[in-house]
């Protein structure tokens, strides 16, 4: 068959060149799984799974050994168009652990397609163990589209202590979250019974929560922190924490930012909304302090990464 016939028969069939195939967009779906547990050397990290760039150092015990001090390290920095971190924590009996991160968490721009961008945090806490979860800021770039889903399961007589601290688009830039898609939970159940629920949406549908007084008021700072359970001596009067409650709300006064403080249930939630949000960790961090005795029974210990 000559090269005249092969022209003949691709003319008569339409054929048409192969179309270029674009090479797969870099995304990872990356898990860490913690277990921990009480020995005779105290709580220590029994496994650790992790597939993709997502694992920790050594636990470090700079309160004893009954006290785990983690740091949460994703060399990558922050998540890209596709990406989905999934991050679980499992406390045996009687443990403490803390829990965080050396630097901010980064959502950067999505790509056109707007693939999800997602993070999943899962901490299961058992029977008489102490869970804090204190991570850095988490940064949303303008025009990110993502999902942030924190969910906590205490069995009896555990507690817990979190907060997360969201800066929506880049302020220091000028920049603000105009375009984009933010989906944040923040759920907390004990023995199966949903105690706390939290959900924020900024979506074209809901952008006017950025300049609404009852939504962010104008501040790309939004900040949530939870502490709980805290026992009541007496059910009829969930209000009974007056003390420490007067102390946080002073703690909100003195900071200067639009926060307050209240008692839902068992829990006590500071909330912030603030220009700074090194401000919005500051004022956590001291109320964490005034809150870790009362709730844990123990002195407030700075992890030595925030020091760094």
């Amino acid at each position: 068959m000559n090269n005249k016939h092969n022209l003949a028969l691709a003319e008569n069939h339409h054929l048409q060149p192969m179309p270029s195939v674009e090479a797969p967009a870099s995304q990872w779906h990356a898990f860490l799984t913690l277990g921990f547990c009480q020995t005779a050397r105290g709580t220590v990290l029994k496994t650790c799974d992790h597939k993709g760039p997502l694992y920790v150092q050594k636990p470090f015990y700079p309160e004893g050994r009954d006290t785990a001090h983690v740091y949460l390290l994703h060399p990558p920095g922050g998540l890209v168009s596709g990406d989905r971190l999934t991050i679980t924590a499992n406390l045996a009996e009687n443990t403490h652990v803390l829990i965080t991160m050396p630097g901010a968490g980064r959502v950067y721009r999505a790509r056109e397609d707007k693939t999800l961008q997602h993070q999943v945090t899962q901490l299961n806490v058992a029977e008489n163990s102490l869970m804090e979860w204190l991570p850095q800021e988490t940064i949303l770039y303008p025009n990110a589209h993502t999902r942030l889903e924190n969910s906590i399961d205490l069995a009896d007589n555990a507690k817990f202590i979190g907060w997360e601290i969201t800066c929506f688009g880049l302020p220091a830039n000028h920049q603000d979250f105009g375009e984009g898609h933010a989906e944040q939970g923040f759920q907390i159940r004990q023995n199966g019974r949903l105690k706390v629920r939290e959900r924020l949406v900024i979506d074209d549908n809901s952008r006017a929560l950025f300049s609404a007084k009852a939504g962010l008021d104008g501040k790309p700072i939004n900040g949530l922190m939870i502490a709980g359970p805290f026992e009541s001596p007496d059910p009829s009067n969930l209000d009974n924490h007056d003390e420490l409650i007067d102390k946080l709300r002073q703690r909100c006064t003195q900071h200067g930012s639009l926060s307050g403080v209240s008692l839902v249930g068992e829990f006590i939630m500071v909330r912030s909304l603030h220009d700074d949000s090194e401000q919005v960790k500051q004022l956590f961090i001291q109320c964490w302090q005034d809150i870790r005795p009362a709730l844990l029974g123990k002195e407030s210990n700075e992890p030595r990464i925030w020091s760094t």
